[in-house]
Formats: structure tokens, sequence, C-alpha cells
């Protein structure tokens, strides 16, 4: 049980992804938690997470929840599915504060919606086996499919959503899993969100669509309900990092703002290794 400190409403939730994919996350923050203070950090300098190996996003996660945790955050969101999959066990067990991923909350939707479960996700969160294993748990007699695209990310960070190559990467991607006739999809990364005009087209309408995001927001507001730290005032205006480029992020994020947000450009401390242990992925 995590301690309830003196002045709630003083402390933000913090966020972080490699890119603009967290501001799915974050809009559900504004939408079900409009009192909550947020500190949004994108990880531009080192994306996509998902071709990277184990080892570098378990590093990459322990200095960002240290410096998330010297802006005194009260809860982190890993508003990005690689970070979940390979590294929220051991950030929890090095971390004295609420850590949320979005598999769990993410598969627990899906066997709502259906039991043939396709999964979208980047390499590493596929080969993880995460949201597999996850669904499983919760449902044995579910089917699960898993692609993994490695190419989403970047089309998206470039801005080309409504390029006609995207369309035909998606066609690619969707393939098995039509073929398989999943009746469920999930989002396992948040940057897919911003591809739904894209990736409606190609489904067939019975094909629900699952966005972890909403589900993992949902999951927050419970826990600031326990722990007794949930803002009941106005909030402080979202605070924006990143450890690459403030002009590109703020550029390619106002399409899905509304509005150009103010960015701050962050030197993540890189002197030390991670502590966190290593854990062998399936």
């Amino acid at each position: 049980m995590f301690e309830a400190k003196e002045e709630p409403t003083r402390h933000r939730i913090g966020v972080f992804d490699s890119g603009v994919g967290g501001l799915t996350v974050l809009r559900e923050l504004y939408r079900q938690l409009p009192n909550e203070s947020i500190l949004y950090f994108a990880d531009t300098a080192r994306l996509p997470y998902g071709t990277r190996s184990s080892r570098e996003i378990v590093q990459f996660c322990f200095e960002i929840l240290s410096w998330m945790v010297q802006q005194d955050v009260k809860m982190v969101v890993l508003a990005c599915n690689t970070s979940d999959a390979l590294a929220l066990d051991a950030l929890r067990r090095e971390f004295n504060l609420p850590i949320l991923g979005l598999i769990l909350p993410g598969a627990r939707a899906a066997v709502q919606q259906g039991r043939r479960i396709g999964v979208i996700a980047t390499p590493a969160t596929a080969a993880s086996n995460a949201y597999r294993r996850a669904i499983l748990e919760v449902e044995a007699t579910a089917q699960v499919w898993q692609v993994g695209c490695p190419e989403f990310v970047p089309l998206v960070e470039q801005n080309r959503v409504y390029d006609p190559y995207t369309a035909e990467v998606a066609q690619q991607y969707l393939a098995p899993l039509l073929q398989q006739r999943i009746d469920t999809l999930v989002y396992g990364c948040t940057h897919y969100p911003h591809l739904s005009p894209i990736l409606r087209e190609i489904l067939p309408p019975h094909v629900k669509l699952v966005d972890p995001a909403e589900h993992v927001v949902s999951a927050a507001a419970q826990e600031l309900d326990l722990i007794g730290l949930k803002n009941t005032w106005s909030p402080l205006p979202t605070r924006f990092c990143v450890s690459g480029s403030p002009q590109q992020f703020a550029k390619l994020s106002l399409q899905w703002l509304g509005c150009t947000p103010s960015v701050e450009k962050i030197q993540l401390s890189t002197a030390s290794p991670s502590p966190i242990p290593l854990e062998p992925v399936d």
C-alpha cells in the first residue's frame, strides 16, 4: 500500500513513451481524470523502442523513472507496451510508487469483446509474448495471434498516416490475422490508434478494436481512489518533455492535441547502468 502525501494536488502523474504514441493515453487521462496534472515525457532521441534489445529498454526505463521520481510524480503510467512487456516487473521492484502498464488492462478488455484475438505490436512486444500470456491468464479458452509491425511507429512519427505506403504496409501486417478470422484486434502499441482510419478500412466491420489506453486510465483512476491521491482541484498545465527535438514533437503532436504544446528538452542521466537485474524473455 502506498501512503498518501500531505498535498496530493501538487503532484503530477508521469506518462512516458518513445514518442507521440503516448498521446493516446494522455487524451484518455484528460477525458477520464480531468483534474489530474500530467508530466509527459517522450524519449524521441531513442525511438523506436520496438526494435531495441531487452537490456536497452530496461536501461531507458530506469533512467526515465529515476528522472520522474526527481520531479516528484505520484504515479507513473507506462504509455509504451514495449516497456510494459520488458521492464514493468523490474521497475515495480525498484521504485516505490504506483507504476501501471497497458498490457493487463488491454488483455482484460480484449476477452470481453471476443475469443479470436489478434494483437498488433512492436517486434519486441510481440516477441515477448506478453499479450498472449496476459490474455490466456484472463481467459484460457481464447485464441491469440500476434504480429510484429516494425514500420508502424516510424510512419506515425514521420506523420505519414495517410501515405499510400502506410495502407500497403497495414494490409501486409493484418493479412495473417484476417486469415485466422479474428473477431477482436488489440492495439499493442500506443502509436497504433493514430492509424485507426487506415486499419478500420481494412478490417471487416464486425472486428472490434481494443485500445488499452482507455483501460489503463480506468485502472489509474481506481488506484488513485484506493491510495487517496486523486486530485479534486483544477490541474496544472501539462508539462511536455522530450529527449530529442522539442520543435519536431510539438509540430507532430498538434494534430492529436488540437494545439501546439510548449515542449522542454531534457537531458537524462546515463552515467550509471541500471541496477535492475534482467530476466529472460520467453
